[in-house]
């Protein structure tokens, strides 16, 4: 049966969302099509019609998963209250919550390492959106203070990231919590200090 443009579309957008939530919560190499295909609910047929391989999947799945962080940013900047745009990121992306969900969070924190082993095509998408959400996050920063630049924001997601992974490969719940907590309120110093996490750079 002919599947209209429709619902074509509709599979693709399903196929990317169980692959970006199975990827971040299992590893892409542990991910095999037949999970990604149980969890959409489609056939093998309708996977490798639309992609044609993992590897497409896995480059798909990362840009969906990057634009979806990056409209978090946005919906944080919208109800951030009395609080700095990058102080309501930084305390949203250092919770348990955060931890606790790693298919619903940053693909950075929860990839980085896999795509470090990639192909290189893989790690070039990554790239790509990367820097954009680097670009962006140092645009959102900046709409609080402008003295706030990209090697700010660098430091700052790297730090966070970081944090972030670490926190959840930690077996100790105290210790896992007091990186998260320790981490969120160094860069908030180094913020109201006006450097760079790491003390990289004072600001004029």
């Amino acid at each position: 049966m002919r599947v209209s443009k429709e619902k074509a579309a509709e599979h693709r957008q399903e196929i990317l969302n169980s692959a970006a939530r199975l990827f971040r919560e299992q590893g892409i190499a542990a991910t095999g099509v037949d999970s990604i295909t149980e969890d959409a609910g489609l056939t093998h047929g309708a996977v490798y019609s639309q992609f044609g391989s993992k590897e497409a999947i896995t480059v798909e799945s990362i840009r969906l998963a990057m634009k979806d962080s990056k409209r978090s940013w946005q919906r944080m900047a919208a109800r951030r209250g009395e609080r700095t745009i990058l102080t309501a990121i930084v305390e949203t992306y250092l919770s348990r919550r955060h931890r606790d969900a790693p298919g619903q969070g940053c693909l950075v924190a929860a990839l980085a390492g896999d795509i470090s082993r990639q192909p290189k095509n893989v790690r070039d998408a990554f790239t790509v959106e990367f820097k954009e959400s680097l670009d962006y996050l140092t645009e959102l920063a900046a709409s609080d203070d402008a003295s706030v630049g990209l090697e700010n924001t660098v430091a700052t997601f790297a730090s966070m990231a970081g944090a972030m992974m670490l926190a959840r490969a930690i077996s100790d719940e105290p210790l896992s919590e007091l990186i998260l907590k320790a981490t969120a309120k160094w860069i908030t110093r180094c913020a109201k200090a006006k450097r760079v996490p790491g003390d990289l750079k004072r600001a004029d």
